[in-house]
């Protein structure tokens, strides 16, 4: 892959997940309190997802152990996320 698609993919990476945190700034502002939106784990999924490609790309072995480290902590938050509200969809219908 050329240098500079390279490093195209290198920053969009790391622009989405530093963007996670502008989010959690932002929302926890709003609310008064410190809150963890949905958006964050879904920014880090992404991020982190596109940071593992370049880690691999790059044939960075210690890299591509953090990240991919990293994607099964996003993906279980998710998880996590995903059942309670179906839990709290079923409470409301019930």
């Amino acid at each position: 892959m050329k240098e500079s698609l390279m490093l195209v993919l290198g920053y969009t990476a790391q622009c989405l997940f530093a963007g996670r945190f502008a989010i959690q700034w932002a929302v926890s502002e709003r609310k008064g309190r410190s809150v963890v939106p949905l958006a964050f784990w879904l920014l880090s999924l992404a991020g982190g997802a596109l940071m593992l490609l370049y880690a691999i790309l790059r044939m960075d072995q210690v890299f591509i152990v953090g990240q991919a480290a990293g994607l099964a902590i996003y993906l279980r938050n998710l998880v996590l996320i995903r059942r309670q509200a179906l839990r709290d969809a079923r409470e409301i219908s019930a």
